[in-house]
């Protein structure tokens, strides 16, 4: 592990691990079947026990996840020591890669913005039916899977 916050002998319940970290205790479940944190065994109440160190990584899981990074990616930065030189450069290659990710989707939705615009410019709300809704019928009733490769990044 990259980063070792002082151990306390103290562990925590599922609940108050998510609310020192910030992560819900259904994430917490998903992020232990995911393998990014390891699994807990149970103590004799068959609670889950979590630790210092734990708490500390379900953090640093939700500080990657806000900057939108997927689970692959959280999973190489986990794995990275901040003490080897060499996992630097790994480090730097995966954060260059989302940013790729990133700069792409900001394209995508800036093309979005400019059909989204001139879609609303269909209508002024004056007419005897509204245009915006037309067109949109008329791009669903002509939205073919064949057609839809040169379009936007999927939202749905």
């Amino acid at each position: 592990m990259a980063f070792q916050p002082p151990y306390s002998a103290q562990g925590y319940q599922i609940g108050q691990a998510a609310k020192r970290s910030g992560v819900s205790a259904a994430n917490i479940r998903y992020y232990e079947k995911e393998g990014l944190i390891p699994a807990r065994g149970t103590g004799d109440n068959s609670y889950r026990i979590y630790s210092d160190a734990d708490v500390h990584q379900l953090r640093f899981i939700r500080l990657l996840r806000s900057l939108d990074m997927s689970l692959d990616e959280v999973r190489i930065l986990l794995g990275l020591d901040l003490r080897k030189k060499s996992h630097c450069q790994m480090a730097r290659d995966t954060l260059d890669e989302h940013l790729g990710h990133v700069r792409t989707r900001l394209k995508e939705l800036r093309g979005l913005e400019k059909d989204l615009v001139a879609l609303r410019a269909q209508c002024d709300g004056t007419g005897e039916q509204c245009h915006l809704i037309q067109a949109l019928h008329a791009r669903a009733q002509d939205d073919m899977p064949a057609a839809r490769s040169g379009r936007h990044g999927s939202h749905v």
